[in-house]
């Protein structure tokens, strides 16, 4: 256990952060499992709004440092195709 007040601070505040990190973490599972049900039930604009929504979410996660740039990007990229993929002709 921490004896100094300035580390004392910093465990405090790193649960802090742990905690909020791991809601947004939760919450962007959860957005991108509404995308993939939507796309499965081939709702296309149920889809196309879940992606909206989760778009955003992951960029501001990744923003604030709670997920990397490039697993926002690749997340987005990857349920992008799926979502295009209702709306395209077969």
């Amino acid at each position: 256990m921490a004896n100094i007040r300035s580390a004392k601070k910093d465990i405090r505040k790193t649960t802090v952060r742990t905690a909020h990190n791991q809601t947004v973490k939760s919450r962007i599972r959860t957005l991108r499992k509404k995308v993939i049900a939507a796309v499965e039930k081939k709702d296309a604009a149920a889809a196309a709004a879940s992606l909206s929504e989760f778009a955003a979410a992951a960029d501001k996660a990744a923003k604030t440092h709670v997920i990397k740039n490039n697993t926002s990007a690749r997340f987005k990229s990857r349920l992008a195709l799926k979502v295009g993929a209702l709306t395209k002709p077969a």
